[in-house]
């Protein structure tokens, strides 16, 4: 993993910083694997505009993703890693022993030509899912479900991992990207290693027209709004604007929204980190 920082030959290469792909190893995707992906616009069934900042950006197709792994038991072989515009990770395109193939959240230090099997007793290798019960304590783990049979749904992105901390009785205590401790039932898959294309986090796009690129309009700053559209708007010259909250009074900073009857209350052990 690297990033490669462009000569300023013009004004917005002058702070890019690109990724510099090393673990790409194609650029043509598996056509089995495809589906066409409509965008909304920010519009609702109506056409009516109910998601402020959002439309254009380059058309995508959407990769299949397998979070299930439910192919237990059967090797499946890496035949690539690959850039998927939907997801800040890479995927790697797995080819079953039986003739099948699938795509996956690729972890980091996954090659080429290697083997990656899902199931019950499998080693606790790189790219290998496994259920919470069977991993070892301490291991990194990412792509965690939250419900057996449910899915990936947790630590999927770029450079995320998750640590298996203990086990007691059906459940294990994980600690989550975010610094929170939870609960999770240890029938449900993780799989070993860390999310691939750590290095994600330190692009830097240069310019505002990539954010367009990405589906991002211009987003209004609040402040310079009038006091109709927006509590933070109003007043004469660049005023403060009052307190950070959100355009119908929600807090911005420190104001806990959580529920304190959320049914998932009880699994959480400690909290996020402010």
């Amino acid at each position: 993993m690297s990033v490669r920082k462009l000569k300023p030959i013009t004004p917005g290469q002058r702070f890019r910083v690109v990724n510099g792909f090393d673990a790409i190893t194609t650029d043509k995707p598996e056509k089995s694997l495809l589906a066409p992906k409509k965008r909304s616009g920010g519009r609702n069934s109506q056409g009516k505009m109910t998601m402020r900042y959002k439309g254009g950006g380059h058309k995508k197709r959407y990769r299949i993703i397998d979070f299930k792994r439910n192919k237990s038991g059967i090797p499946a072989e890496v035949m690539s890693i690959e850039y998927d515009p939907n997801r800040t990770a890479f995927i790697a395109l797995l080819n079953y022993q039986d003739g099948e193939k699938r795509y996956i959240v690729a972890q980091n230090g996954l090659q080429v030509g290697q083997n990656v099997v899902s199931g019950e007793e499998v080693a606790p290798e790189i790219g290998n899912a496994m259920t919470l019960k069977n991993i070892p304590l301490g291991t990194i783990i990412s792509c965690i479900e939250l419900r057996p049979g449910q899915g990936a749904v947790l630590a999927r992105s770029a450079g995320a991992f998750a640590q298996l901390m203990a086990r007691d009785g059906k459940f294990a205590t994980v600690k989550l990207p975010s610094g929170e401790t939870r609960l999770i039932l240890a029938d449900c898959l993780a799989t070993i290693g860390v999310v691939s294309n750590s290095d994600h986090q330190l692009l830097v796009s240069g310019k505002a027209g990539r954010s367009r690129w990405l589906g991002r309009r211009p987003r209004t700053r609040p402040v310079v709004m009038n006091p109709v559209d927006h509590p933070m708007g109003g007043g004469e010259g660049k005023s403060s604007g009052g307190h950070p909250r959100s355009r119908n009074g929600i807090p911005a900073k420190g104001y806990r929204t959580r529920s304190k009857t959320k049914a998932s209350n009880k699994y959480i052990v400690e909290r996020r980190k402010k």
